[in-house]
C-alpha cells in the first residue's frame, strides 16, 4: 500500500484503468478463452513464463484485478481467487503438503475445515495433530521435524479465540513449517497475519470482503511461490475457478471494506458490552471485551476487534426462543453481511459435531453467534433486549 492509508487503498486497489478505457470500475471479462498474437507467446503464457490469459479456469483479467487488490491489502506477494472459501483452504493446504507430511492445526476450527483435515487429508496419508492454538506451548509440543504446515484460524469460529500468530510463526519456522492463517473473521482491516510472520492467509470472500451476501468466493494470499504452486498445480487440476462476475462483486465489496468494518467493529463492541451486563447472559465472547482471556493479545495483534461475537443463554430451548423472537436480526448461517445475522451454533454450523465434540470445543447448547451488520446499533440492542425478555 506504500504510504497510503488502508481506507484509500481499498478504494483504488486492483484498479486497471488502462484495460478498461479509463473505466473506474474494473470491467467484467466474461471470456472463457483468449487468443494469442503468436504461437511463441501462446506457449510462454500457457507455461506461466509470461503474464497473460489463455483459459478461464486459470484466470481472467477480472480475477487478476481482484488478486492484485487482495495482495495489496494483505501485504502479500501474490494472491489466488477461488470459487469459495473452502476451495481457497483446500488449495492452500494441498499446495503445501504431500503424503507422509505432518500438519498441526488448532483444536477450534470451522467444522468444514476440520472435516477436510479428517475426511480428506488424513486418508491420503497426511498426519494431523490438533492442539489448542491459543497456547504456543501446546503447539511447541506438537511440532516435529516432519511438520510442514501449522494451520490457524484467528479469531476462531464461533468462540472468537485467538492464536498468537507472531509467536507461533517463529516456532513453526524453526522446524521448517509453513504457517497458514484463516483470517476471515478479522479481515485485513483488523489483522495482517503476513506482517506477523504467516506465510499464507486464506479468506472466505463470501463474508466481509464481498460484504453484501450476494456471492460465494475465496482467496489465498502470501508467498508468491506457494500461491503459484496452488494456481498451476492445484487450480489447474481441481478446477475451483472463480466466475468473473463473482470476482467483480468481491472487487466492488472491497471498496467499502474500511467503512463497513469501522462501523461493524464499533457496533459489535457496544453490543458485546450490553450483553455482558445482561442478567440472562452468563457469557459473552468478543476479543474487545476486557474480560476476554486474550484481550491483551487482541490489542497487540489486531487494529480492531471485528464484527463477530457469540454469547450464551441457559440452554438450547432458550437460545431457540430468543432467535425466534428477534424482529430486526436475520436468522441466517453466514456472516459479514450488511444485515445483522443470528444463529444457534450447535444446531447449525456445529451441528455435524457430536455432543461430546461440541463440549470439548466449548460450544454450549445455549451458544448464539451474532454477525453484526450496518444497522443503527441502538436498534440492534433494542431487538436483542426485547428477545431476551422471552428467555
Amino acid at each position: 500500500m506504500g504510504d497510503r492509508s488502508f481506507a484509500t487503498a481499498t478504494v483504488h486497489a486492483g484498479s486497471r484503468a488502462e484495460s478498461g478505457f479509463g473505466a473506474l470500475s474494473v470491467p467484467i471479462s466474461q471470456a472463457s478463452v483468449f487468443s494469442f498474437p503468436s504461437a511463441e507467446v501462446a506457449a510462454r503464457i500457457h507455461d506461466g513464463h509470461e503474464p497473460g490469459f489463455f483459459y478461464g479456469r486459470m484466470g481472467t483479467p477480472t480475477q487478476a484485478a481482484l488478486e492484485a487488490a487482495v495482495a495489496e491489502l494483505e501485504g502479500g506477494e501474490a494472491a489466488l481467487a477461488t470459487a469459495s472459501g473452502m476451495a481457497a483452504i483446500t488449495l492452500a493446504l494441498l499446495a503445501c503438503l504431500e503424503p507422509n507430511d505432518h500438519l498441526v492445526a488448532q483444536g477450534a476450527l470451522y467444522t468444514s475445515t476440520a472435516a477436510l483435515l479428517e475426511e480428506f487429508l488424513e486418508p491420503i496419508g497426511i498426519e494431523v495433530s490438533r492442539v489448542n492454538g491459543c497456547v504456543s506451548e501446546d503447539l511447541q509440543s506438537a511440532l516435529r521435524p516432519d511438520t510442514r504446515v501449522v494451520y490457524l484460524e484467528t479469531p476462531s469460529n464461533p468462540l472468537l479465540r485467538l492464536s498468537d500468530i507472531k509467536d507461533i510463526a517463529k516456532r513453526a519456522h524453526r522446524v521448517g513449517a509453513l504457517v497458514i492463517v484463516d483470517s476471515t473473521f478479522a479481515t485485513p482491516y483488523n489483522q495482517r497475519p503476513l506482517e506477523l510472520g504467516a506465510d499464507l492467509v486464506v479468506h472466505s470472500a463470501t463474508k466481509y470482503l464481498g460484504g453484501h451476501g450476494d456471492l460465494v468466493a475465496g482467496v489465498l494470499v502470501g508467498r508468491q511461490d506457494i500461491v503459484e504452486r496452488a494456481r498451476w498445480r492445484m487450480m489447474r487440476l481441481l478446477g475451483p475457478a472463480i466466475a468473473p462476475f463473482n470476482a467483480w462483486l468481491v472487487l466492488r465489496g472491497l471498496k467499502t471494506l474500511a467503512v463497513r468494518m469501522e462501523r461493524q467493529n464499533a457496533s459489535a463492541l457496544e453490543i458485546a458490552r450490553f450483553l455482558a451486563e445482561h442478567a440472562k447472559v452468563p457469557a459473552v465472547h468478543h476479543p474487545g471485551l476486557e474480560t476476554h482471556p486474550q484481550h491483551a493479545l487482541a490489542r497487540r495483534q489486531m487494529t480492531g476487534f471485528g464484527g463477530m461475537l457469540s454469547f450464551e443463554v441457559a440452554n438450547a430451548a432458550k437460545a431457540r426462543r430468543l432467535i425466534d423472537r428477534v424482529e430486526l436480526c436475520s436468522r441466517a448461517t453466514s456472516l459479514g453481511d450488511v444485515a445483522t445475522l443470528i444463529q444457534h451454533s450447535s444446531s447449525l454450523t456445529q451441528a455435524s459435531l457430536s455432543e461430546a465434540q461440541r463440549k470439548r470445543a466449548g460450544v454450549t447448547e445455549g451458544l448464539i453467534r451474532l454477525s453484526v451488520g450496518l444497522e443503527e446499533v441502538d436498534d440492534i440492542v433494542e431487538d436483542l433486549a426485547q428477545a431476551l425478555e422471552a428467555v
